[in-house]
């Protein structure tokens, strides 16, 4: 019973409640009107993440570094029509206020912010494209 007890203390002092409860990794679907659009994904720092065709789910990390969320910029190009551009940006994952409710210090200020668990991604993007 001690040994039970001590598990479930453990796992509750060391994770994050965010970390727990969504990860740090979103799939996002990329989408275009009309569809069938090339699309290139690059991250803050200017990285390609991601290539493909339109509708399409890619798995994304929701950070960027330690209390830095990650934001992601998606370039469309479709023969016959101009090039668009949109942009997926991370937001404070309400799990994570979870820590300051359950006691979670070391998941508030450690495991969540550097995980990258204390962000999310939004579940898509999409944009038109306007003929040439």
């Amino acid at each position: 019973m001690i040994k039970k007890i001590s598990i479930v203390a453990s796992v509750t002092l060391l994770a994050g409640c965010a970390s727990i409860i969504s990860g740090s990794s979103y799939p996002v679907t990329v989408d275009s009107s009309p569809s069938q659009a090339s699309f290139t994904i690059t991250n803050e720092a200017g990285v390609k993440i991601h290539n493909g065709i339109t509708p399409s789910t890619v798995t994304l990390k929701s950070g960027a570094g330690y209390f830095d969320g990650e934001k992601y910029s998606v370039q469309y190009s479709k023969d016959g029509y101009l090039g668009s551009h949109a942009v997926i940006d991370s937001s404070i994952n309400g799990w994570y206020w979870g820590n300051l409710c359950f006691g979670g210090l070391l998941g508030f200020l450690v495991i969540d912010p550097s995980t990258g668990a204390m962000y999310d991604l939004p579940k898509s993007v999409s944009t038109p494209l306007m003929k040439n």
